[in-house]
């Protein structure tokens, strides 16, 4: 660019698990293939890289989707959508080598940043008995 950098969207082919691109976690406009068999090998190389932000399956079989949010080991998975990470709503982070160990965003963000009380409170003024306590 003019007045900046500016790195253009990259597509590396013929990628293998063991390459430097495809074991370390790229920020940038920057797509690695891996040519694979079948879901299950997909799974594994996916979960064979140290790092676990996210992944996405595109698929229209339903039991391949359950089958790969229960076997892929990343923070978050999309389905038939892309790994953009703007759902601020909903925890954001990552497994393994991704991340600083919590979620960032939505609910299980309020974890991290404030401490839970529980609170009871009887406003009858009579002294009450414990649940186990069986007399009236």
């Amino acid at each position: 660019m003019k007045n900046g950098n500016y790195y253009e969207p990259t597509i590396f082919t013929d990628v293998t698990p063991e390459m430097r691109i495809a074991k370390e976690e790229i920020f940038g406009p920057v797509l690695s293939i891996i040519p694979v068999k079948d879901l299950e090998e997909a799974i594994e190389v996916n979960n064979n890289v140290t790092f676990g932000l996210s992944s996405s399956i595109y698929t229209q079989d339903v039991n391949r989707v359950f089958q790969a949010i229960r076997d892929l080991d990343t923070g978050i998975v999309y389905v038939n959508a892309g790994t953009t990470g703007a759902e601020i709503h909903l925890p954001f982070g990552g497994t393994k080598g991704t991340g600083n160990g919590h979620r960032d965003s939505g609910v299980p963000s309020l974890d991290v940043y404030t401490e839970w009380r529980a609170v009871y409170i009887d406003y009858s003024g009579k002294l009450q008995r414990a649940q186990i306590d069986t007399e009236a």
